[in-house]
């Protein structure tokens, strides 16, 4: 791979991030891998600002994740925590030593029967070169409990950290509260373990960008998180720190204790993150963040079911793939830093994500003519439990078109033909999307990214589409074919719905008796956190109102 990458380093802190992870990391993996049919891939993004190059004991090249990530005890399933590319640990000390030995041997987690198919049948290449995948049935995709069950990607030695003191399953032992993952930190053998894993990725690195962490927001890994943002920002200073805040799908009223947990674990999250992050993004298909649930969020071209988090995890992983686009180009100059500074200016360090998944692209029609077809309404699918964006005030947002062929990027109307829209005179697909983004918000700072590569939808990337050909194409009819990529259309704003999102959710803590969740407080927690809480989150919401931003 060529040199003069501008690296990102990725933490990845609990199990649903590693589920969200998991998707991420294999769908950069197909997207290493050789295109269909003779294609070429268009080179777009670079991959050595995710991936680092390295070499075995043995000698063997490897190219793997420059990757972090934090689970609990129980929740590898099969994976081992170093890893299978590079030499067993525990053997190499075995013939160093030359005294007796004795061996004590946990039974073994049995790996799951019924994801065979979904990890080897699928994947399997056809005499025709083209890549044949098996419906995976919902029977199987039930199954799926942990993220190791479908990661596809080798990781280095140094990535994964199993915190011994909590359990992923069990009634007790679990890390529940965000004064405990505080906790984790503050502990010697964790921190220095997560420290000695920093500088070992970032030594190696000729100009690392920033860090981007991927982390759980609604159970104890938000005090980790924030204690690691914390960590980032006194390290390393000047870096960007993008947080990505995780929360799985619906839930349910039968189980007050576990939703008054969230909801302070998801309040305490969002604002000890957004005081140490460049920005922080809640990342949910849930309807809201508060305690009363609403449906999950509806895609139009998409059909999922939001009880899964192998479903739900994956949506997220294609619009983080998506609209983390900027940092990752070849070409482009935008760092971590500089998209955070265009989003979170005058103290705005919360964003919202929303996306078009996949983007309705025709068979024979433009970009603009599709963009027509969207209206004025808004098209976009929120996907950080803020509710719609749609009437509320943007005041910034990093806009990310990608999978349309540069054919259909203009109109294709013949010579002398009445123009349906401005959006039909435009001379490039760039100056199309340009001219759309200030049709729906005037006068607002954008940036605007359009790129020939899709979304890659390799296995084992579940089976949502069902009226779009192989390559994302809307169809009439079913396709012959799994869909192997697709066109995404997502976005970053930071606009004035959050101020009302922020200040609810302040006012259901307000209205908290914390006296019945005693537990909590006792996790490292204190009656004057949680009134500086409420002072926080009240600022956060007056940095939204109406009125405040670069634009008239």
């Amino acid at each position: 791979m060529a040199g003069g990458a501008r690296e990102v380093l990725t933490l990845q802190l609990g199990h649903f991030a590693g589920f969200v992870g998991a998707h991420w990391w294999n769908q950069q993996d197909a997207a290493l891998g050789r295109t269909t049919e003779g294609e070429e891939s268009p080179g777009e993004l670079c991959p050595d600002v995710l991936y680092r190059s390295g070499r075995t004991l043995h000698g063997q090249e490897t190219y793997t994740p420059r990757l972090i990530l934090m689970d609990l005890k129980g929740s590898l399933n099969t994976l081992k925590e170093e890893g299978s590319l590079y030499r067993d640990r525990q053997l190499e000390a075995a013939i160093a030593w030359q005294g007796k030995l004795t061996t004590h041997r946990e039974e073994a987690n049995s790996k799951n029967p019924n994801l065979q198919d979904l990890l080897s049948a699928e994947g399997v290449l056809s005499s025709d070169g083209a890549l044949r995948a098996k419906l995976i049935q919902n029977g199987k995709e039930n199954s799926i409990k942990v993220w190791s069950d479908f990661l596809r990607v080798h990781l280095h030695p140094r990535s994964i950290c199993v915190i011994q003191k909590y359990n992923h399953d069990g009634e007790t032992g679990r890390l529940e509260a965000f004064g405990q993952g505080e906790s984790v930190l503050k502990e010697p053998r964790y921190l220095e373990e997560l420290e000695d894993r920093l500088h070992f990725y970032v030594e190696e690195c000729d100009y690392l960008q920033g860090f981007q962490i991927l982390c759980d927001l609604h159970d104890g890994f938000s005090g980790v998180g924030a204690k690691t943002a914390e960590l980032l920002q006194d390290e390393y200073s000047g870096r960007g720190v993008l947080t990505w805040g995780l929360l799985p799908g619906p839930y349910s009223l039968g189980e007050p204790q576990k939703n008054i947990y969230r909801l302070l674990n998801t309040a305490f999250g969002l604002v000890h993150l957004a005081g140490y992050s460049s920005f922080v993004c809640p990342l949910s298909l849930g309807g809201n963040l508060g305690l009363r649930p609403k449906p999950p969020v509806n895609f139009p071209y998409l059909h999922y079911d939001a009880t899964l988090p192998f479903h739900c995890s994956a949506i997220l992983a294609t619009a983080l793939d998506t609209v983390t686009v900027p940092y990752r180009l070849r070409s482009s100059t935008v760092s971590m830093a500089h998209l955070a500074d265009v989003l979170s200016f005058s103290g705005k360090k919360v964003v919202t994500a929303e996306a078009i998944i996949p983007f309705p692209l025709v068979r024979g029609q433009s970009l603009p003519d599709i963009l027509m077809q969207l209206g004025e309404a808004t098209p976009w699918t929120s996907l950080s439990a803020c509710g719609d964006s749609a009437g509320h005030r943007c005041f910034a947002q990093s806009v990310v078109l990608r999978g349309i062929d540069r054919a259909s990027h203009t109109s294709k109307l013949n010579p002398g033909t009445p123009l349906p829209s401005t959006l039909h005179a435009c001379a490039s697909g760039e100056e199309v999307l340009a001219q759309y983004l200030e049709q729906q918000h005037p006068r607002v700072l954008s940036s605007s990214y359009l790129l020939l590569t899709p979304c890659k939808m390799a296995p084992p990337y579940p089976h949502f589409f069902s009226s779009f050909s192989q390559k994302g194409l809307a169809m009439d009819g079913a396709p012959k074919g799994a869909v192997q990529s697709i066109p995404v259309f997502g976005a970053l704003r930071s606009t004035s719905s959050l101020q009302r999102t922020l200040r609810d959710l302040g006012d259901e803590l307000a209205r908290l008796d914390l006296r019945r969740w005693a537990s909590f407080m006792d996790a490292g927690v204190e009656q004057d956190d949680m009134e500086e809480l409420l002072q926080e989150l009240h600022s956060l919401a007056q940095c939204y109102q109406e009125g405040g931003g670069l634009s008239n």
